[in-house]
């Protein structure tokens, strides 16, 4: 005769014989117990029985007794089947990790594991696990506590936990065991609702569910993952969200996952603003020169795949706005470029868009044209409707355009070089007195060309007889003035022995090509200079900036050139810390990120170059390999004034910290901006107030000095 299921349950292990057993109608409950005996008195004997005792049938527990029930919390008779996993954790021997279930194991095996009850207690348990019925999967599980309950928190921790403003949540595979009150503010679920439930189901999108799965592999191989998401509350709206997630350990064992969840709305939401501050116009709210070029970038590339399809630019200068503005004050003239962009939003075709530029020039970009002739009719359009007078605060107010055209053409490679025939058709339309249209053709260019003939003969004799230096402007730390590193500046020497500004020159050599020259001579001085101040006793952390024009960016033997200068001087590559325009990155954004990565690979530091002053896209800095930006001198200026640039100026700063990246504010004139800069978290800066750029001599001293000689303590 078989042993009872009851004697089976306590029994020594070598003693217990299989037995079968089924509890509930649906499966005819079937033990080796005498013959008399029936479901309730069985269901009796196990409830009356001093040690927990569970059913396994198939993975899944289908039956608890008295005890195991009051042990777990619940109420009389209440019990549902639900898998082994979820009702004793590292169901293993010796361990305490969840989802490891006994598959085939032999009668009677000792085991520990951990029972979850309900309010969030661990409840250390060990018994014996023996099987029943191999062919129908059952077994019999016998545990008693092991030691006292362990509560998974203090009362100084959950004090904490209901004190923070991230919201926390604590998960076993797919069941919510914990959540904070910051968890029901954040996504509208109390406790009560969320506990026992799937946190897939209740606040991730649908778009979304892929994420958990991934969360969790990525922190099994990383240990701990931090991402912007985003969640969905009980409401239905959509919650942006930075999420940590980490695992859950239990006497050193994972045995779930510790989410806790930041509410990013309001940071998304200034993004989003600063985004549209630096994309569009703040007067008119027209594209700004960056957007512009981005969106001829684009039509280019729309061009170059259907040649039927072609494009052009407009760019037109109001005549004597600047009589205008002086006659009837600054808000008159605010008030004509406002009107001017609302007539261009009005009159263009849908496929065409308006820009302005700067001050009162604006441009068009015209898509899908075939040739010139639907180009100059679109210029007459809007010749037409800039003849009739603006209603300027009362007063009518006419004005003339002046209008210069320029189509696709096969020499058009970037967005620039379309733009600038524009730009010279422009000029030869105000020459012949304003108010009319020229159209861009390869005779207009010679005049410009023919212009620059005398600056290039005389940048070839510059550069013949090295008739310019290097000269360096410190760059500090704001609030200690320690000396941060210096950025190179070409000089020109005149004959009689004075100092001057290379920048016409250097327009001339981007023009001609010799920027490429001038780009490789300054790359190898500034690396003997480099080594020479690590030779001189300089600090030697010290960077040394180099500026990049946009031909040397694109130049193909740019990063060669870079290589063997790395390689002839031994420099830390490191210390070198080249700026790249924000014009560059915006010409062609997909082969700049192909550059930098290249030069990353060398080991250099890269800069985006007066950030700010075209309003690069901020996609920019998320993208591309960019260390440190360089906020340009114009929004540096705001850092005084009241209201929203300073605000713009102060998110930049931050959100350039948040992607770890350096901040150096460029054109620091007063003590004022200083100080400001300083408050809203500036770290480096350089400008007059600190010092001019300095010829080799003195800036070799400062090196040597390391800060800044009218610093605090200096």
């Amino acid at each position: 005769m078989a042993t009872p299921i009851w004697k089976a349950a306590t029994a020594p292990i070598e003693t217990r014989a299989e037995a079968t057993i089924a509890l509930g109608p649906e499966t005819a409950m079937s033990l080796n117990l005498p013959e008399n005996s029936d479901s309730a008195q069985q269901q009796e004997v196990l409830d009356a029985l001093p040690v927990l005792v569970f059913l396994e049938r198939a993975g899944r527990v289908v039956f608890a007794n008295a005890e195991a029930r009051q042990t777990l919390g619940l109420a009389e008779g209440e019990w549902a089947p639900r898998p082994v996993e979820d009702v004793l954790w590292g169901l293993f021997p010796g361990t305490a990790e969840p989802q490891t279930q006994l598959i085939g194991t032999r009668a009677g095996s000792p085991f520990h594991a951990t029972l979850p009850t309900r309010g969030g207690r661990l409840l250390p348990v060990e018994g014996t696990y023996s099987i029943l019925s191999t062919e129908l999967r059952e077994a019999i599980i016998v545990a008693h506590p092991s030691g006292r309950v362990r509560a998974p928190k203090s009362r100084l921790m959950e004090d904490v936990l209901a004190s923070i403003p991230e919201a926390v949540v604590i998960v076993h595979g797919n069941h919510v065991l914990y959540t904070n009150p910051a968890f029901t503010v954040m996504f509208g679920y109390t406790a009560e609702e969320a506990s026992g439930g799937n946190l897939r189901e209740l606040i991730v999108p649908e778009t979304r569910h892929h994420e958990l799965a991934l969360l969790e592999k990525e922190v099994d191989v990383k240990g701990r993952v931090c991402t912007d998401t985003v969640r969905m509350a009980k409401n239905g709206e959509l919650v942006d969200v930075a999420l940590v997630c980490a695992p859950l350990r239990v006497d050193g064992s994972k045995v779930g996952y510790v989410l806790s969840f930041r509410d990013i709305s309001e940071r998304r939401q200034a993004e989003t603003r600063m985004q549209q501050d630096t994309m569009f116009d703040v007067l008119t709210g027209l594209p700004n020169r960056a957007l512009f070029l981005d969106r001829l970038t684009l039509a280019l590339k729309r061009r170059a795949r259907r040649l039927e399809q072609n494009c052009g630019v407009l760019i037109l200068d109001l005549d004597r706005f600047k009589e205008i503005n002086t006659a009837l004050g600054p808000a008159a003239g605010d008030g004509l470029l406002m009107a001017v962009a609302d007539r261009l939003r009005t009159h263009l075709r849908p496929e065409d868009s308006a820009s302005r530029l700067d001050g009162d020039e604006f441009a068009v970009l015209a898509e899908n044209i075939l040739d010139q002739n639907d180009l100059e009719i679109v210029a007459a359009r809007i010749q037409r409707q800039m003849e009739e007078p603006f209603d300027i605060f009362g007063s009518f107010v006419r004005v003339s355009v002046s209008m210069g055209v320029a189509v696709a053409g096969p020499g058009h490679t970037t967005a620039s070089l379309l733009l600038r025939d524009a730009d010279y058709a422009l000029n030869r339309a105000k020459t012949a007195g304003g108010g009319t249209t020229e159209v861009f053709d390869r005779g207009l260019e010679l005049p410009y060309r023919k212009a620059d003939r005398d600056p290039e003969r005389e940048l070839r004799r510059v550069l013949e007889k090295r008739q310019y230096e290097i000269w360096y402007q410190p760059i500090y730390r704001l609030e200690s003035g320690k000396l941060e590193g210096f950025e190179s500046l070409l000089r020109l020497r005149r004959q009689d022995g004075s100092m001057h500004s290379f920048i016409d020159l250097l327009r001339v050599a981007e023009n001609t090509g010799l920027s490429i020259t001038l780009g490789r001579e300054t790359m190898d001085t500034v690396c003997r200079q480099l080594l020479a101040w690590t030779g001189n006793g300089a600090q030697p952390e010290l960077t040394l900036t180099l500026n990049l024009t946009d031909r040397q960016f694109y130049h193909p033997q740019m990063v060669v050139q870079l290589k063997k200068a790395l390689t002839a001087h031994g420099v830390d590559p490191s210390r070198l810390l080249f700026e790249v325009t924000e014009g560059a990155l915006n010409q062609n954004p997909d082969e700049a990120e192909k550059v930098l990565k290249s030069m990353a690979e060398c080991g250099v530091r890269i800069a985006v170059d007066n950030f700010g002053s075209r309003f690069a896209p901020l996609a920019h800095l998320a993208r591309l390999p960019i260390d440190v930006v360089k906020i340009a001198p114009r929004l540096i200026a705001s850092a005084i004034a009241p209201g929203r640039p300073a605000t713009v100026l102060e998110s930049l700063i931050h959100l350039a910290h948040g992607l770890d990246m350096q901040v150096i504010a460029q054109g620091i004139e007063t003590q004022e901006q200083l100080d400001a800069l300083t408050a809203m978290g500036c770290v480096l800066g350089q400008g007059h107030l600190f010092s001019y750029a300095l010829d080799p001599v003195r800036a070799t001293k400062l090196a040597g000095l390391g800060r800044w000689p009218l610093a605090a303590g200096a």
